[in-house]
């Protein structure tokens, strides 16, 4: 029998060229649409993923609105099951407990570039607002990360008690507020300044300092502290 002269579909061994690409340069040279279909690809076997990838990247709009897609969102892209959804979810919540362990390792902190891309990566997605406290010991080393209070968009309700009892939990010497503003507007509200200013001077009766409060939006922050309007905390 003469061998079939039918042509290989063009994706056999496509995987295996995008992997040794990711092994040999990083996702420096990749195509957003590669990134994807290189994910994808640990998630659904045997097929061309190539125009699931632009697919998603059409409906999403990028790399990003793809991850910060909810599973719902995604599963209604025909051909991603919940399975191959999940991985994206992975990928943030696997790079948010890495920022999170690299702010850790750092000797000292107040508001530098690592702890402000973990908390961009941790809230600058989510569409509900979340107040969370990064609990800081006498060399300013992080402790703990609470998320203390989730919420729909623009009424998160968190207690000063909450978030010292926590700072007394962890016997921390000092704290760093965080929250996000989904809108992605970042100025404070006056519901913000006042609870910044509440916690603060109850922390103050404790010993414990407040170095910042960040709030977080989608692309942009504002830090309490740099624009002049932390409250004296001792």
């Amino acid at each position: 029998m003469e061998p079939s002269s039918t042509p290989l579909p063009h994706y056999i061994g496509h995987r295996q060229r995008l992997k040794k690409k990711f092994f040999e340069c990083g996702l420096q040279s990749f195509h957003d649409y590669e990134v994807v279909e290189l994910l994808l690809s640990y998630a659904i076997p045997r097929r061309d993923l190539k125009i699931l990838a632009k697919d998603l990247l059409g409906r999403f709009g990028s790399l990003k609105g793809i991850l910060d897609a909810d599973l719902k969102d995604l599963t209604q892209t025909r051909g991603i099951s919940l399975h191959a959804a999940g991985l994206f979810k992975l990928v943030i919540e696997i790079g948010a407990l890495y920022l999170q362990e690299k702010v850790r390792e750092k000797p000292q902190i107040t508001c530098t570039s690592e702890l402000l891309d973990f908390c961009k990566t941790a809230l600058g997605g989510l569409k509900d607002e979340n107040f969370c406290v990064l609990y800081l010991d006498t060399q300013n080393r992080v402790i703990a990360f609470e998320i203390l209070q989730k919420g729909i968009v623009n009424q998160a309700i968190v207690y000063p008690r909450q978030v010292l009892e926590k700072a007394l939990l962890h016997k921390s010497s000092a704290l760093i507020l965080v929250h996000n503003h989904p809108s992605g507007f970042v100025k404070p509200s006056d519901a913000d300044i006042r609870l910044t200013r509440t916690i603060s001077e109850t922390a103050r009766l404790l010993d414990i300092l407040v170095h910042d409060h960040l709030i977080i939006g989608e692309n942009r922050f504002f830090s309490f502290r740099e624009e002049g309007i932390m409250p004296l905390s001792q």
